[in-house]
């Protein structure tokens, strides 16, 4: 049962649509009804904020793939489109200020 519920806690999804604090506070919560021992509710901690870090830096991705994918239909220029351009046009604004 306990593994059970460790495994719920740690599922990804919804571990990365929770804030860090209110995953800190349930398992803190979880450590203390399950009577783990301080080691134990440490380790634990520490693996629910490394599954976290884990779950959001994926989510993260995710994201920033659909919007992406949507710039790319809506056939708008990236970030890096746009910093290609310039540059291309400090480049040539130097070469003709410097003939």
């Amino acid at each position: 049962m306990f593994e059970y519920l460790k495994k719920t806690l740690l599922t990804g999804v919804g571990l990365a649509l929770r804030s860090k604090s209110e995953l800190t506070d349930l398992a803190k919560e979880f450590a203390e009804k399950s009577r783990m021992s301080q080691d134990e509710a440490r380790d634990f901690l520490k693996e629910c904020e490394g599954k976290y870090e884990e779950a959001r830096e994926g989510f993260d991705k995710k994201v920033e793939a659909a919007i992406e994918k949507i710039l790319t239909k809506l056939d708008l220029p990236s970030k890096s489109d746009i910093k290609a351009l310039n540059d291309r046009i400090d480049a040539l604004t130097k070469k003709l200020t410097d003939e």
